[in-house]
């Protein structure tokens, strides 16, 4: 009669696999990453992300579209500048890449929901997160003189269209200057999706390269957190929570799986996990060489998020991603 329990009698069957699967991934899950340069019909690939381009916002548009059309609800805009400076003009100017581009895919497709990653280092020249002192080649960026710099961006890009402001800078009190600035703004009703456990890690690489934003000295330790603390980011989100977030993200995730569980289990808030591009460039250069099944290790990687507890996966498999669930 041994064993009387036997687990496999429910994987006998590919229906009744899927009658039981107890981690479902669908478009609704998905944000899929853009990145708006000047120009006209600009779409370069970046050479560190296959299938991932910097496109002018004529091509944004037409990328919008197409996201919208696969079903994936969310896009989140990052900007590489004309020029750059120490004020991080472009940032939050009324002209700015971002801006130029929520407005214009907020006119064509209105329904597709625009998140503005709200940050500074693609526009310094120096290529950090905010104010530096005059001479500073550390990279240690001034928190309270950057929150001002913050609060105009933010504002800037609901003005301009955005429907969610991702503030990724890890500048403390960032989350409350914002939301004093969109509100005295008018613009109560805008959320904060924060990067309210975003780790200095190696993953982030391939994103320099296609957001043109790696510092030039130094590097984001002292803002970013450290990979080994795990409790810091519960105390992170705590933070971020008091401040009016109204959704959390965990940055890296794929190494970050354990802070992903940690976070949805200390919050009833929507938790979000940004699949970045170093974990991106990984697989794609291992299945280019044959080495893996792209779309199983793919959809593998965004159902193990989801198991781990993010309500919203940002990841530069969205479309690929889509199309395979859609076979």
């Amino acid at each position: 009669m041994f064993p009387i329990n036997r687990p496999r009698r429910l994987r006998q069957h590919p229906q009744l696999r899927r009658m039981v699967q107890e981690t479902v991934v669908t478009s609704s899950d998905l944000i899929y990453p853009l990145f708006a340069v000047p120009g006209a019909a600009v779409a370069q690939e970046v050479k560190s992300m296959p299938g991932v381009y910097q496109l002018s916002v004529d091509k944004i548009v037409e990328e919008a579209k197409e996201v919208y059309e696969l079903g994936i609800p969310a896009v989140i805009l990052f900007g590489i500048p004309e020029d750059k400076d120490t004020e991080a003009t472009g940032a939050w100017h009324d002209c700015g890449i971002v801006q130029k581009a929520a407005t214009a895919i907020k006119e064509s497709v209105p329904e597709l929901l625009v998140i503005a990653d709200t940050c500074l280092c693609e526009y310094t020249t120096h290529g950090h997160c905010g104010y530096l002192e005059t001479g500073d080649l550390t990279g240690r960026v001034l928190n309270d003189p950057t929150l001002e710099l913050l609060k105009k961006t933010a504002v800037s890009q609901a003005k301009a269209g955005a429907d969610i402001i991702a503030p990724s800078g890890m500048m403390d009190g960032f989350v409350r200057a914002i939301r004093e600035g969109l509100d005295d703004a008018g613009f109560q009703d805008t959320p904060i999706l924060s990067y309210a456990a975003k780790y200095a890690s190696a993953y982030y690489g391939p994103f320099r390269d296609a957001a043109e934003s790696s510092p030039q000295f130094g590097d984001r330790r002292t803002y970013q957190m450290d990979p080994a603390n795990g409790t810091e980011a519960l105390k992170e989100i705590e933070l971020d929570i008091a401040e009016g977030a109204d959704m959390l993200m965990v940055k890296p995730a794929l190494s970050y799986m354990d802070i992903i569980w940690r976070v949805k289990e200390a919050t009833n808030l929507p938790v979000a996990a940004y699949n970045v591009s170093g974990e991106y460039s990984m697989v794609k250069a291992a299945a280019l060489n044959g080495w893996i099944d792209e779309k199983k290790v793919a959809l593998e990687t965004l159902t193990s998020f989801k198991r781990a507890g993010a309500d919203l996966i940002l990841t530069y498999h969205a479309k690929d991603a889509v199309r395979w669930l859609n076979e």
